[in-house]
Order: C-alpha cells, then sequence, then structure tokens
C-alpha cells in the first residue's frame, strides 16, 4: 500500500482479515501529527518502507518494523552532487537570479502567488537588475500565474521541474513541501513560506502539530538550515530583509549552498524504487 493512510488502513483492515500480509510505502507523518494513530498503525501493518531517514528510528522505537529506502524524488539524482555545489565567487547581488516557486496546488497558488509577486518587486527596487522566474507545474498553471499577476510586476514564467531551474538561479522562494528537497538537491538557498488561517493554527493546530520545524529540509538537518516563514507570515517585510541579507552575503549563500548537498548527498545512495522491490521479493520468498 502506497501512502493515504486514511484509505489504506481500511485495505489493511481487510488484508490482515484475510490473513494476507501488509507492507506501507511511504509512511503517514505521524511524528509530526496525529501520534495516536501509531496502535492502529503497529497493528495493522507488518512492513513500513519509509522515504525519511529520521522516520526509522522513530517508527521502531514505537514497535513498527520499518526500514528507510530512500526518496523517489531523489531517485534520478547520481550520488555524487558535487557538481550541484554552487561558486558565488563573482556573484553580484545587483544582478541575482531568483525564482518563484508557489506551488502546484491551486489553494497554494492562491494564498502565496500574491505575497511572493510583492516580495519580489520590493527587492527589485533595490535590485532592478536582478531577475525572476516563476515556475509553474504545467502550462494551465502558468496561465494561471500570468493571469494573476499584480500591476507593476515583471517576471519570466517557465513551465519546468524543480530542479533544473533550482540549478540555473541564485536563491529561491519556495512553498512549503517536497519542491524544497528538490531545490536542496541542486544546491540552490532558498527561503520557504506557507500561509495557513492562524485562527485555526492558534485554536487547534499549534496544539496538534509537533514537530521542532516546518520545513522538510530543516526536519532532515535537524536544524534551520534554510529561513522558514510558517505556518504563517503577518507581513512580507521579514522575508524581503531576510532575502536581502543572502543577497548581500556571497559567502552565506555558497556555505548554504554545500550545507544543503551535504545534507541531500547521503540520501541518494539508496534508491528508493529498488530498495521497496527487493523488500518486497524477499518477503514473498
Amino acid at each position: 500500500m502506497c501512502d493515504s493512510p486514511s484509505f489504506n488502513f481500511h485495505v489493511a483492515k481487510a488484508a490482515k482479515g484475510a490473513g494476507v500480509p501488509t507492507l506501507f510505502y511511504v509512511a503517514p507523518q505521524l511524528w509530526a501529527w496525529g501520534g495516536w494513530r501509531i496502535h492502529k498503525l503497529r497493528r495493522l501493518c507488518d512492513k513500513l518502507c519509509c522515504i525519511l531517514p529520521f522516520e526509522e528510528p522513530w517508527f521502531r522505537e514505537r514497535g513498527v518494523d520499518t526500514t528507510f529506502v530512500g526518496n523517489p524524488l531523489l531517485d534520478p539524482l547520481s550520488d555524487d552532487l558535487s557538481k550541484s555545489r554552487k561558486d558565488y565567487g563573482r556573484f553580484e547581488p545587483g544582478q541575482a537570479r531568483i525564482a518563484l516557486m508557489p506551488g502546484s496546488r491551486l489553494a497554494e497558488i492562491e494564498s502565496l502567488w500574491r505575497p511572493m509577486q510583492q516580495i519580489a518587486t520590493d527587492l527589485k527596487r533595490r535590485y532592478p537588475d536582478a531577475q525572476f522566474t516563476a515556475v509553474a507545474a504545467s502550462d494551465e498553471r502558468r496561465q494561471l500565474l500570468e493571469r494573476t499577476q499584480i500591476p507593476g510586476f515583471a517576471c519570466d514564467y517557465s513551465v519546468d521541474t524543480v530542479c533544473r531551474t533550482a540549478a540555473a538561479v541564485d536563491f529561491a522562494l519556495v512553498a512549503s513541501g517536497s519542491a524544497t528537497l528538490e531545490v536542496a538537491s541542486s544546491g540552490c538557498p532558498m527561503a520557504v513560506m506557507y500561509q495557513t488561517n492562524r485562527v485555526l493554527w492558534h485554536l487547534a493546530g499549534r496544539w496538534l502539530v509537533r514537530p521542532k520545524f516546518f520545513t522538510l529540509v530543516n526536519l532532515l538537518a535537524d536544524r534551520e538550515l534554510v529561513p522558514e516563514f510558517m505556518p504563517y507570515f503577518s507581513s512580507i517585510e521579514p522575508i524581503v530583509r531576510t532575502i536581502d541579507g543572502y543577497l548581500q552575503d556571497p559567502s552565506r549563500l555558497a556555505r548554504t549552498s554545500n550545507a544543503l548537498i551535504d545534507m541531500v548527498e547521503p540520501l541518494t545512495r539508496k534508491k528508493a524504487g529498488q530498495e521497496t522491490a527487493r523488500i518486497v521479493l524477499e518477503r514473498l520468498a
């Protein structure tokens, strides 16, 4: 069973009732919220294949047979990412290339695209020659971004992969999610943002969501490797100041690029698809 725990728990219950062994690929994020469901997972899951390395000890400590198999987002990458380390030796802040990645889901675009444009507009005032590229997951999404462009804002629009875009720019402003790992694999420094309903967050979210960090990259590094502005942000000013601080400090950009590659590179040594298939075949033998 792959991902979607709310559905697959029902499938697993039926399978266990019929005496069929169960294997889950992609762990439910019980370490973040809903930890009480660990009892159900332990009862219904014979083997758990997780895609984040810190999940293996977390689930094992709670009685679930778990193996980290690698991350499918990184399967296409070489296990040598040395060429992805960015060289900021001749970097000029005034000519910075910055990617705007508001996400692929409609809700993300609706909540993040406008403030991203406002941030870029503010940075453009400081760096008139800076270049901005907005990345869309499809031509339909590109058209949506263009239609909702605010007055006075200008940028290039690209329908391309996150990795290729991140490899071609100096900095990225990214919606929180799996894209942050792809940006990290390109050695691209970034700021991460997300916008939840702050009333709901204070009423319920902060009591249910437990991780030290929200951004996947910071969770993997177990430290704030990149700045994160979430679960919501009140103003764009702190985000603008943070990005400006990076652009004014090429050595910080280089350190961040190297730290991102150092964090991602060990994760590429396992290919998630191959490793999961091997475990399935072993259990069928």
